[in-house]
C-alpha cells in the first residue's frame, strides 16, 4: 500500500463497492466491467486509471473554502452507475480508490501538502510508468504539481499543461497550496509550456500575470469570450493545434463553472456543456497524458448530485473520446 507520513491510498474494498455499485436487471452498468485494483497487478493492463483524493488543504491554504475532499464521493456512484454500451464498456478502466488523511493536523500547513505530493507523484509514476493514464478527481489544484512532477519523471523529459481556470495558480513559491502548482512545476524544470484559458480579468493578481510572462505561457480572458463568443472554440483550437504531439496534461478546474459547488464559488463563467467541449477536444491529443478536475466542493445533497454528476460527464467524455482517436 501506498502511504505517507500523514495520507495513504485506500484500495476500493467491499465496504466501498457497496456504497459505489448500483445494478438494474437488464442492463450493465461500467461499475460491473471496471477493475478495481487489488493485490495483484492486473490493474497495469488497463488504460484509464481514476483516483479520488479526500483533502481539501491546499485550497484552505489558498484562501479558498473547504470540501473539495467530498467530491471523490458524490462522483464515483455515479460514474459507476452509467451504462456499459457501445460507448463505454467499462473494460479499460482501473478504480484504484482514493487518498486520505491518516493522521489528525492540529494546525494547518504547507507541509501537510509537500507530504501529499510525494504519494500522489509515486502513484501518478507508478501508472504513467505502464502507460497509462491518470484520472484524478477531487482534492484542491495543489495536486497539479505532483501529476506532472510524476509524469514527468516517467517520461524523462518536461510536459505541457492546458488549464481552462479562473485563476493561473502561478502565484509565489511561499509554500505549497492550491495557487502556485504550476509554479513549482516550472521553477524545477517538470513543466515546458503552460496554457490556461479562460482566466478572470479581476482575479489574478498583477504578480501572477507578470509571472505567465516571464513563463511564457499562453494566456487568455474569460471576458473575451463574453464580447466575442467564437473565441472560446478558437482559444481550444489554437492550444490543440499548437501541442498536438507533446506530452499534455489537461487540467480543468471545477471553479471556472458557472454556478458550481466549488473552492471558490462563482455566478459567472462557463457552462458544464462548454467544459465538456474543452475536455472532448484535448481529449484527442496525440499524447494527453492525464486528467486533472479539482476542487469540486458539495456541501448539500443537491451539490453532491451536481458536481457528481459534472464530474462524470468530464470523464466519461474525456475517456471515449481518448478511445474515438486513440484505439
Amino acid at each position: 500500500m501506498l502511504e505517507s507520513t500523514y495520507f495513504r491510498l485506500q484500495l476500493p474494498e467491499e465496504s466501498h463497492l457497496k456504497l459505489w455499485l448500483t445494478e438494474r436487471e437488464g442492463e450493465i452498468r461500467i461499475g460491473q466491467n471496471v477493475l478495481f485494483r487489488g493485490r495483484s497487478d492486473q490493474w497495469k493492463e488497463k488504460r484509464f486509471h481514476v483516483l479520488g483524493i479526500k483533502e481539501d488543504i491546499g485550497p484552505r491554504l489558498n484562501g479558498g473554502r473547504g470540501g473539495s475532499d467530498r467530491a471523490f464521493d458524490a462522483f464515483v456512484p455515479r460514474f459507476l452507475a452509467v451504462q456499459s454500451n457501445q460507448f463505454l464498456t467499462g473494460n479499460s478502466i482501473c478504480v484504484h480508490g482514493f487518498i486520505e488523511v491518516t493522521r489528525e493536523m492540529v494546525v494547518l500547513s504547507n507541509s501537510y501538502v509537500d507530504d501529499l505530493d510525494f504519494l500522489v507523484c509515486t502513484w501518478v509514476k507508478e501508472v504513467a510508468d505502464v502507460g497509462g493514464i491518470p484520472i484524478v478527481i477531487g482534492g484542491g489544484h495543489n495536486n497539479a504539481y505532483p501529476l506532472i512532477k510524476g509524469v514527468s519523471e516517467s517520461v524523462n523529459r518536461p510536459v505541457s499543461v492546458v488549464n481552462l481556470d479562473p485563476h493561473a495558480d502561478t502565484r509565489a513559491m511561499e509554500g505549497r497550496h492550491s495557487g502556485n502548482p504550476f509554479s513549482y512545476a516550472f521553477e524545477y524544470g517538470f513543466l515546458s509550456h503552460y496554457s490556461v484559458i479562460g482566466l478572470h480579468e479581476s482575479y489574478n493578481n498583477q504578480f501572477i500575470l507578470d509571472h505567465l510572462k516571464e513563463m511564457k505561457a499562453f494566456f487568455t480572458f474569460y471576458e473575451s469570450w463574453l464580447e466575442k463568443p467564437f473565441k472560446f472554440q478558437a482559444d481550444i483550437d489554437k492550444v490543440y493545434d499548437s501541442h498536438f504531439q507533446n506530452p499534455m496534461g489537461v487540467d480543468l478546474d471545477l471553479d471556472s463553472i458557472a454556478f458550481m459547488p466549488s473552492s471558490a464559488f462563482t455566478p459567472s463563467g462557463i457552462t458544464v456543456d462548454q467544459a465538456r467541449i474543452y475536455i472532448r477536444k484535448m481529449a484527442s491529443l496525440e499524447k494527453v497524458c492525464y486528467l486533472h478536475l479539482p476542487e469540486a466542493a458539495p456541501q448539500t445533497e443537491t451539490d453532491k448530485i451536481i458536481a457528481g454528476k459534472a464530474l462524470t460527464y468530464l470523464v466519461t467524455d474525456f475517456i471515449k473520446e481518448y478511445q474515438k482517436h486513440h484505439i
